[in-house]
C-alpha cells in the first residue's frame, strides 16, 4: 500500500506571473521582447524628437500656453465638471453594457428558438450600427416621432443618450463575449454537472461562468476601453464632457494673441484619458489575479511531478 503525496506548487517569480492580456514568455520570447522594445524605443524617441522640435518652432511651449492648466478655476470650472459627466457616461454605460451583454450572450446559447433567435437579431443589429448614427437617433428619435404623431415629445439629455448608445453597442460586442467565453470552457465540465444532478442554471451560474471568467476577462477589458474612449463621441450632440470642456471651451477661453492653445489642451485631456485607461487596466489585473486564485474561477490540475513515497511499514506489493 503507498501514499501519494504531491508537492506544493512552487511560486514563480513576479515577473513570470501571467497577466490579464498575456501569458507568462519563455526565456527565448523575453530576450525577443527586450529587443523589439528596445528597437521601438529609439524609434519612437526618434519620431518625439521630430514633434517636440516642431513643437517648439511654432512656440506651442510658451508658458501662456499651458499656465490656464496650472490654474484652479480651469480645473473647477471646465476640466474637472467635464470629467464628472465623462465618467458618469462611463459608469452607466459600462454597467448596463455588461448587464446587456450577459442577457443576451445567455439568450444566444438557450436551446428556446424563440429566445435564441431574438436574442440574435437584436445583438447584430446593434452591433451593425455605428456609434454615432445610434447615439444621434437616440437624442432626437424620439423627440422627432412623437412630434409628428401629435403627442408631446421625449426629451432625452446628452449625457443619457451617450449612456444608452454606449449601453446598446458595446454591451452587443460584449455579449458575443459571453458566448464565447461559456463555449470554450471544456464540455466534459458541463457533462459532469448534470451528471451529479444539477439543473441547467446550476450548471450556468455554478460552473460554467465561474470558469469562463477569466478567459473572457481581457476582451471584457479591452471594450471597456473602448467604451471610455467612445463616451467622447457625446461631444458632437453637445454633451459637456471631458472632451468638449477641455478642447473646445478652453481654447476659445484662454488663448495667446499669435496663437490658440488647442495642442496643449489635447495633450492635458489625453494625458487624463490614459490615466483612467491606465487604472482600469490595473483594477482588472487585480480582479484577474483574485480569480484565478479562487477555486471557483480556476479549475486546479493535479501536478505531473507526483512522488510515491511507501507507508511506514508496508512493502509495495506486500498483502494487507
Amino acid at each position: 500500500m503507498t501514499a501519494v503525496t504531491t508537492p506544493k506548487p512552487t511560486k514563480r517569480p513576479a515577473k513570470e506571473q501571467p497577466s490579464v492580456l498575456f501569458d507568462a514568455p519563455g526565456p527565448r520570447a523575453r530576450m525577443r521582447y527586450r529587443i523589439y522594445t528596445a528597437i521601438s524605443a529609439l524609434v519612437l524617441l526618434a519620431i518625439l524628437g521630430v514633434i517636440v522640435q516642431r513643437m517648439a518652432k511654432e512656440h506651442q511651449f510658451d508658458s501662456a500656453l499651458w499656465h490656464p492648466f496650472i490654474t484652479g478655476t480651469v480645473w473647477t470650472s471646465y476640466l474637472l465638471p467635464g470629467l464628472r459627466v465623462t465618467l458618469t457616461c462611463f459608469a452607466y454605460g459600462s454597467v448596463l453594457a455588461l448587464v446587456f451583454g450577459m442577457v443576451f450572450g445567455l439568450g444566444r446559447l438557450s436551446d428556446h428558438a424563440w429566445i435564441r433567435v431574438p436574442a440574435g437579431a437584436v445583438v447584430e443589429f446593434f452591433r451593425a450600427i455605428p456609434l454615432l448614427l445610434l447615439i444621434f437617433f437616440i437624442f432626437s428619435g424620439p423627440a422627432t416621432i412623437m412630434d409628428a404623431l401629435g403627442y408631446v415629445p421625449i426629451d432625452i439629455s446628452a449625457t443619457a443618450a451617450v449612456a444608452i448608445g454606449l449601453m446598446l453597442y458595446n454591451g452587443s460586442v460584449l455579449a458575443e463575449v459571453f458566448r464565447a467565453g461559456i463555449r470554450a470552457v471544456p464540455r466534459g465540465q458541463s457533462e459532469a454537472a448534470y451528471a451529479i444532478g444539477l439543473r441547467k442554471s446550476g450548471v450556468m451560474w455554478r460552473i460554467l461562468l465561474p470558469q469562463a471568467t477569466t478567459a473572457m476577462m481581457p476582451a471584457i477589458v479591452s471594450q471597456l476601453v473602448i467604451l471610455l474612449k467612445d463616451s467622447a463621441l457625446g461631444f458632437i450632440i453637445g454633451n459637456q464632457d471631458l472632451l468638449a470642456e477641455g478642447a473646445h471651451i478652453i481654447p476659445l477661453q484662454y488663448h495667446s494673441d499669435y496663437t490658440d492653445n488647442k495642442i496643449p489642451a489635447a495633450i492635458v485631456i489625453a494625458a487624463i484619458y490614459i490615466s483612467i485607461n491606465l487604472t482600469i487596466s490595473y483594477v482588472a489585473n487585480m480582479l484577474e489575479r483574485r480569480s484565478r486564485r479562487s477555486r471557483k474561477s480556476s479549475a486546479r490540475t493535479l501536478s505531473a511531478d507526483i512522488t510515491v513515497q511507501p507507508t511506514p511499514g508496508v512493502g509495495i506489493g506486500a498483502g494487507t
